[in-house]
């Protein structure tokens, strides 16, 4: 049954997207899809049935992935492994507009989102379960929007490629949220997947009792990420602290 505290965060969750929705970009940007809307369903089941209590470790991603949580409603949320191993499938809408190479078809896509594929992997290899992960862990994006430009390709486009008033825009309410997300479960940790999402919680939750660390990002695009991800950010975690050997 979800908690009180679960049903805070699906609240503070709904108040970011009501704001991200009222925002509008230019070029490069010529598409927005925002998953706390079309994917509703599937994003507010992940909170309700693993954000039932407050947690030691939350990892912070940037934004969506096209194959990942644009897809699924889920961060990092790599079909194969929203499915089968955190066990989350139900229906999943449409944004307003669509880039004919970056089309939402929810978990009947077949492309599989590699950065997700690699952080889902490295939790299901030390955990096992995602009840034995979810004890003191939890997954979030800190910009719930992802951005694809009118290029052929529909490239993906992140927070940092924005104009800087479109920038300021988006980071305001995204602040607020993950600073709100961090009252609300107590971490220990915030570990940003990538160094603009550890930034993100350094500037969010300034002043807070939070200590703030980084793994590389996974995503396919760095080539540090291409020769061992898993071992180099299992590395890192244990280093810190964070993880045991």
């Amino acid at each position: 049954m979800p908690t009180d505290l679960a049903e805070k965060v699906v609240a503070a969750t709904r108040a970011l997207s009501d704001e991200m929705d009222a925002l509008s970009f230019s070029d490069p940007v010529a598409f927005v899809y925002n998953p706390l809307v079309y994917a509703r369903n599937t994003h507010e089941e992940y909170l309700r049935k693993f954000c039932q209590h407050k947690k030691r470790v939350i990892f912070i991603g940037m934004n969506p992935g096209p194959f990942g949580m644009a897809q699924t409603g889920v961060p990092f949320g790599e079909i194969a492994a929203v499915q089968d191993w955190l066990g989350i499938f139900g229906f999943v809408g449409k944004p307003p507009r669509e880039h004919p190479a970056k089309p939402v078809d929810g978990f009947a896509c077949k492309r599989s989102e590699v950065s997700g594929r690699r952080l889902w992997g490295l939790f299901k290899e030390k955990f096992q379960t995602p009840e034995n992960f979810f004890a003191e862990h939890f997954v979030a994006n800190f910009c719930p929007l992802l951005f694809v430009a009118g290029n052929e390709r529909g490239k993906n486009l992140t927070p940092e490629d924005l104009s800087p008033e479109e920038k300021k825009s988006v980071l305001a309410p995204c602040d607020k949220f993950l600073r709100t997300l961090t009252e609300l479960l107590e971490p220990e940790w915030l570990v940003g997947v990538g160094a603009f999402a550890m930034k993100a919680a350094e500037r969010a939750c300034a002043g807070l009792p939070v200590k703030i660390s980084t793994i590389l990002h996974p995503s396919p695009a760095s080539p540090l990420a291409n020769k061992g991800w898993a071992k180099k950010a299992a590395a890192a975690l244990t280093r810190s602290g964070i993880w045991r050997e």
